[in-house]
C-alpha cells in the first residue's frame, strides 16, 4: 500500500465536529475523488447509496466468522479478542488511498493509548478484497511496523476472509463499499469499529484522525469493566456516546442523578451524626 501524504493533509479533519454520516460520505468521497483525480474518470453517480458507515450501535458482530491471519492460520474474531474490546477496521492491503492512511492514524493513536494492543484491547484489519491473501497482510504488516514502531502493529491481526465472512462483517457493522469496475479498486468509507468483548457494536470513529483519548474511553467503555480507573468509571458515568455526533459527551442527567444522590447521603450522614450528637 502506498501513502499520499497531500491527501493525508486534506482529510486529517475529518471526525472532528462533524456529524458521522457526513463524515462518512465525505470520507467515501474523498476516496473516488482522489482515485478520479488519477484515472481520470468522475465519481460514480450513485457513490452515497454504494459506499459508506452506517452506524449500527448495539448489533452483534459475527464474532464467528472464519478469517485466515498474516501466517495463514484459520482464525476468528472471537478468538483473537479472547475477552478483550477490539478495535476493528475494514479495508484492503493494496488499496492505494485510504487503507494506508486509516492504518497510520490507528498507529499514531495506539502509540499514545496507556493501553498495550494485544495486551489490553485487540487490533484488527479484515481485507474486504477476498482475492488478497495472507502474503499481502505481511507485507501490509511488516510495512507498518517498519514505519510506525510505536504502533506496535506486530500485535495486531492482519487478516483476510472469503467472501461470506467479508458480507457477514460489514454487514453487522454498516460498512458499505463497492468494487469499481472502471479501475477495480474498491470504493470504501475511512474509520474504525469499536467492539465490546462479547461482540456488540460500542462505538465509531470516522475519517483518519483519531482522538486517543476518546478512544481510550471507548476501549475502557467497551471492555466492561475490565479496563480502566475508579476515576474512567467516574467519567463514563457522567459522559456517554453520542452517535449523532460520534464523541463523547457529557450528559446533564447523569450528572443531576449523581449529584441527587451524593446530597441525599451527605443528607442521611448528617442526620445520622446529629442523632449520635443528642443527649
Amino acid at each position: 500500500m502506498s501513502g499520499l501524504p497531500s491527501k493525508g493533509r486534506w482529510q486529517s479533519g475529518l471526525g472532528r465536529g462533524r456529524p458521522p454520516r457526513l463524515v462518512a460520505r465525505l470520507a467515501a468521497l474523498a476516496f473516488v475523488t482522489c482515485t478520479a483525480a488519477f484515472a481520470g474518470v468522475p465519481p460514480p453517480p450513485d457513490l452515497d447509496a454504494r459506499a459508506g458507515f452506517d452506524q449500527h450501535i448495539g448489533a452483534a458482530v459475527p464474532m464467528n466468522a472464519p478469517l485466515t491471519d498474516a501466517d495463514g492460520r484459520a482464525t476468528s474474531l472471537a478468538a483473537i479478542t479472547d475477552g478483550k474490546p477490539l478495535l476493528l477496521a475494514f479495508g484492503y492491503y493494496r488499496c492505494p488511498n485510504l487503507c494506508d492512511l486509516t492504518l497510520h492514524a490507528i498507529a499514531s493513536a495506539a502509540a499514545g493509548l496507556p493501553l498495550r494492543a494485544g495486551h489490553d484491547y485487540a487490533v484488527t484489519f479484515v481485507s474486504i478484497a477476498t482475492e488478497e491473501t495472507a502474503a499481502d497482510a505481511r507485507e501490509a504488516r511488516e510495512m507498518l511496523v517498519r514505519m510506525s514502531p510505536r504502533g506496535h502493529a506486530e500485535d495486531w491481526h492482519w487478516t483476510t476472509a472469503g467472501p461470506k465472512s467479508v458480507a457477514a462483517l460489514t454487514r453487522a457493522t454498516g460498512f458499505r463499499y463497492f468494487k469499481d469496475p472502471r479501475d477495480g479498486q474498491y470504493v470504501h468509507p475511512a474509520g474504525i469499529v469499536i467492539v465490546s468483548p462479547d461482540g456488540r457494536v460500542t462505538q465509531y470513529f470516522f475519517g483518519v484522525d483519531y482522538d486517543t483519548h476518546a478512544l481510550r474511553l471507548a476501549l475502557i467503555d467497551a471492555s466492561k469493566g475490565r479496563l480502566g480507573t475508579v476515576i474512567d468509571r467516574l467519567v463514563l458515568l457522567c459522559c456517554g456516546y453520542d452517535p449523532s455526533t460520534g464523541r463523547y459527551s457529557l450528559l446533564v442527567s447523569r450528572i443531576m442523578i449523581a449529584l441527587g444522590c451524593a446530597f441525599l447521603l451527605a443528607m442521611a450522614f448528617g442526620a445520622l451524626w446529629l442523632r449520635r450528637r443528642t443527649p
